[in-house]
């Protein structure tokens, strides 16, 4: 029965794991879409300044007279909408396509203006145009980049019909001399400069994006990982409990057997092997009791001191480890809820402290910025080189035995789960230290977790 459920039972971590990377990939772009919408506000400060300059340059110093106060009135609507833009980004930080695309309309809006007061097509400063459809094709997708190039085609088409004409004489044979000639020798220099300067950054923020969303897909992959294998586990732990069950009734007759009950040797035998039995049902019920259920359908309340000292007495208790040297500092006590995957974690830790150094194990408990500090030593060989650098991954491990290397790669990820990190080291003194870093507000009862 369990084997033709699999299928079904596996489609909906699936399809909630695609719509979560889905939504890590909306999120991401809606991030990049406000760095951008800032590098536009901040390029659009950069209009205002050279409009006023361009402004009273050709009224102060080349005697071109301008209407000046309908140019300023645009001028000033470029501000208002500016400083309303830089408001309201300030505060909402998901951007998408169709406001970029709507900011760069405003802004061919009020380029179009001034060129209408300004001599409309023959106005040497009519190429910035070109400015505004770089951006949006880098900017934008596809469909609003093609329409935005329609829109400044109109535009373009449009002044060169229907503009107040500028008093400045098209005399080329003049060269650099020509005030046209010159003008569009700044024009060009205003657009090389500030492509320059907007496109690598606006090219560095898609790079970000683009690494942040990589990032997220792996993280999406290692998750739907660890479900597959919680699943795959829960479906042993469910295989398991009627030969553990059969066990026990097997060991129960023997210890009333006359062959065993007078033999005080296999009688110890019988009980090491009926205590680790029991241990053995205790895994598969705490696989059973949290596989498939929500953090708080498989807690109980308790305190974070009590819940630290029965896990390392436990611990302690299963384990043949020589010594085990346990330091708790939490200070004042907080009332957390307890989760069996919380505590799994951490004996898989531990787990491996034991493994690397049968000797000695230390583990000690702290609070500290908020946090739940748990530091995990040993006096083994320490991890190799290769394996440090990609903690965290599947299978990323030295011992050669298939399946080695899972450990860590599952402590990461309830550690993520949970909104904390796992780091790793090799101490100087030898041996090696993983730590593990969880937010209180994650387990605590109540809000207040100073």
């Amino acid at each position: 029965m369990t084997r033709q459920n699999a299928p079904e039972t596996t489609e909906v971590p699936e399809r909630r794991f695609r719509l979560k990377e889905r939504a890590a990939a909306a999120g991401v772009e809606f991030a990049a879409g406000h760095k951008n919408m800032m590098q536009l506000i901040q390029l659009r400060w950069f209009a205002v300044m050279g409009q006023v300059t361009t402004i009273a340059g050709a009224n102060l110093v080349y005697d071109i007279r301008l209407p000046l106060v309908p140019m300023l009135q645009v001028l000033a609507c470029l501000i208002a909408f500016n400083v309303a833009s830089h408001l309201r980004w300030h505060e909402v930080r998901t951007v998408r396509n169709t406001e970029l695309f709507m900011a760069l309309l405003v802004d061919v809006a009020i380029l179009t203006s001034q060129l209408y007061l300004s001599g409309g097509a023959t106005n040497p400063f009519a190429f910035l145009y070109l400015l505004q459809v770089i951006l949006s094709a880098v900017l934008l997708r596809p469909a609003y980049a093609w329409t935005f190039v329609l829109v400044t085609v109109v535009c373009m088409a449009g002044l060169s019909r229907f503009y107040l004409p500028l008093p400045l004489e098209l005399d080329h044979e003049r060269g650099i001399e020509s005030l046209y000639v010159q003008g569009l020798l700044i024009c060009f220099m205003l657009i090389a400069g500030l492509l320059v300067f907007f496109i690598t950054r606006i090219t560095a923020n898609l790079r970000a994006g683009d690494a942040q969303l990589a990032n997220l897909r792996q993280r999406a992959a290692e998750e739907e990982h660890v479900v597959r294998m919680g699943l795959l586990a829960s479906g042993a732990a469910h295989e398991l409990g009627t030969p553990l069950a059969t066990l026990s009734v097997i060991l129960g007759d023997w210890k009333r057997m006359p062959e065993f009950s007078r033999n005080p040797e296999l009688l110890e035998e019988i009980g090491e092997m009926q205590a680790q039995l029991k241990r053995c049902k205790a895994i598969v019920s705490g696989i059973l009791l949290s596989a498939g259920e929500t953090r708080g359908e498989s807690s109980t309340r308790t305190t974070l001191k009590t819940f630290l000292d029965e896990l390392a007495r436990e611990w302690r208790a299963s384990r043949p480890v020589e010594a085990f040297e346990y330091d708790n500092r939490i200070g004042a006590d907080l009332s957390i809820v307890f989760d069996e995957t919380f505590k799994q974690m951490v004996h898989n830790v531990l787990d491996n402290a034991r493994e690397a150094s049968p000797a000695w194990v230390g583990m000690a408990a702290l609070r500290a910025d908020g946090e739940l500090v748990l530091r995990v030593t040993d006096r083994g060989p320490g991890f190799e080189p290769a394996v440090l650098a990609q903690v965290g991954k599947p299978y990323n491990s030295t011992k050669g035995r298939p399946g080695s290397g899972l450990g860590l790669f599952l402590v990461v990820n309830v550690a993520r789960t949970l909104g904390g990190t796992v780091a790793a080291r090799n101490r100087a003194e030898g041996g090696a230290e993983v730590t593990i870093r969880l937010p209180l507000s994650t387990l605590a009862l109540e809000k207040d977790t100073a």
